[in-house]
């Protein structure tokens, strides 16, 4: 791996960032609807019910919950020529396929028991996928800010994800008018999955070796939990992935109730709306890379906690019907929105790094894993409350409204995000670990390397037989 000064690893290329970021689309394309779109499809168009499709999708997020880790140790742990974590995503694929085909385009008679059999199938897959690949992402570079770029690339995908799949049921709908939009929509978003997860994981996988890696050391179970639970900074992120789990589980469940029923837009308002506010996402990635160089990883994630206390508000003031000014506002909430996610897996690689410096392994995707878990955790109790709290205050699907259960459904929507917001800026503002102390441990971790190379004691790499094997190309 080449290095730049100080050590420091040279800037990854941009194709090396293109190619390890593409899947990141279909992953997105895949999580939006999970969110967003398909409990309300469930529920309302096909006839499940509030209270039982809010209870399966929290039960399935439970159970990938418990999958996580498994999943997460068994990516540290097993890995072929191919290196610890290509494997996995390759493995993932066929899995989501399936899964995704049977999910948006349900067959035959759509029962309960089918929602949960199929969700079930579809998490074992996603959690392979998505741990793998941001266990991999954590470990292109041991660059603190290039940690940053590296998330911030696969956020601008993850986005465009987001976008692609939001514009395919208004193209669909147009040309397909004679079929039920709602199916029709839907089922256009899993194709959009299925014919392009394994191109990209492909191009992924062909393009962008892994980086080196020492054999991990013996430690025993017991001490390995104990550092676990000790580890100050990892105990921050997932204290806040947590709480905003919650947060964004509510918006994202509650979206397109809010904007069908509160606001009274169209179904293709409402996919504008949301475009508007992934596009000015994506849009201020750059200014947010910059102010986490101006003020720090941690620093720069709490400011942008507070900037959406601040900007949710808002939407209680959007008149019904009034499309500016939804758009207004959905573009305003916008401009943070991919920072807290770059920037928590970011700052999750300098913390398994830290891990790494006391016990002597490579824990990346256990860390992931959890990661993950806690942001799954929130949005499970988030979607199970939110939609139990619509069903007792009379809020219908699909139906005839009170005002009053409208009035309740934007308070369910604003004020949560908003304290959980502030709490989160709190946690993370006293986040222990800065880019000295991750130059510091950074430093430990290739010496390291260096001394296992001089005594010739095995380094994984998990790259091809090339010149470029021990290492990803710079520019």
């Amino acid at each position: 791996m080449s290095s730049g000064p100080a050590g420091r690893d040279a800037p990854l290329s941009r194709w090396t960032l293109l190619a390890f970021a593409l899947p990141a689309a279909p992953i997105s394309a895949m999580g939006l609807p999970l969110v967003v779109h398909l409990p309300p499809f469930y529920a309302g168009t096909l006839g499940l019910g509030l209270t039982v499709v809010g209870s399966i999708f929290m039960l399935a997020r439970f159970w990938d919950v418990f999958t996580d880790p498994v999943l997460g140790v068994l990516s540290d742990r097993f890995e072929t020529r191919w290196g610890r974590r290509r494997h996995w995503i390759v493995l993932s694929v066929p899995i989501m396929l399936l899964s995704a085909y049977m999910i948006f385009m349900p067959q035959g008679e759509v029962t309960a028991f089918y929602l949960v059999f199929w969700l079930f199938v579809l998490y074992v897959g996603w959690t392979l996928l998505t741990i793998s690949h941001m266990s991999w992402g954590a470990e292109l570079t041991s660059d603190y800010f290039q940690r940053s770029r590296v998330q911030g690339s696969r956020e601008v995908l993850l986005v465009l994800g987001m976008v692609f799949v939001l514009i395919l049921p208004i193209i669909a709908v147009k040309l397909f008018p004679d079929n039920d939009p709602k199916f029709v929509g839907v089922a256009s978003m899993g194709w959009f999955v299925i014919i392009l997860l394994p191109i990209t994981v492909a191009l992924a996988v062909w393009r962008v070796p892994e980086r080196p890696a020492p054999k991990p050391e013996h430690v025993a179970f017991r001490d390995a939990v104990r550092l676990l639970v000790e580890n100050r900074p990892l105990r921050f992120v997932l204290a806040a992935d947590l709480i905003s789990g919650v947060s964004g589980g509510i918006v994202a469940s509650l979206f397109l109730f809010l904007a069908n029923d509160a606001f009274k837009l169209t179904q293709v308002q409402s996919y504008q709306m949301l475009l508007a506010y992934f596009l000015s996402g994506v849009a201020f990635i750059p200014l947010m890379l910059w102010i986490s160089h101006r003020v720090g990883k941690h620093k720069a994630a709490a400011l942008s906690a507070l900037f959406n206390a601040v900007s949710v508000p808002l939407i209680l003031l959007v008149p019904t019907g009034n499309v500016q000014a939804a758009l207004a506002v959905w573009i305003l909430c916008g401009v943070n929105m991919a920072a807290g996610p770059f920037l928590f897996r970011s700052i999750m690689a300098d913390v398994a790094d830290h891990d790494a410096v006391q016990t002597k392994q490579t824990r990346t995707g256990l860390f992931y894993s959890l990661l993950t878990s806690t942001s799954k955790v929130g949005a499970a109790f988030a979607i199970g409350l939110s939609y139990w709290m619509l069903d007792t205050i009379g809020f219908k699907p699909d139906g005839e409204n009170t005002q009053a259960a409208i009035n309740g459904l934007r308070m369910v929507y604003v004020w949560p995000a908003v304290v959980i917001s502030v709490a989160v800026a709190g946690i993370l503002w006293y986040f222990p670990l800065d880019e000295a102390q991750q130059r510091a441990n950074r430093d430990i971790l290739d010496r390291r390397i260096l001394d296992a190379a001089a005594a010739g004691i095995e380094v994984r790499t998990g790259a091809p037989s090339d010149p470029q094997s021990s290492g990803v190309p710079a520019d």
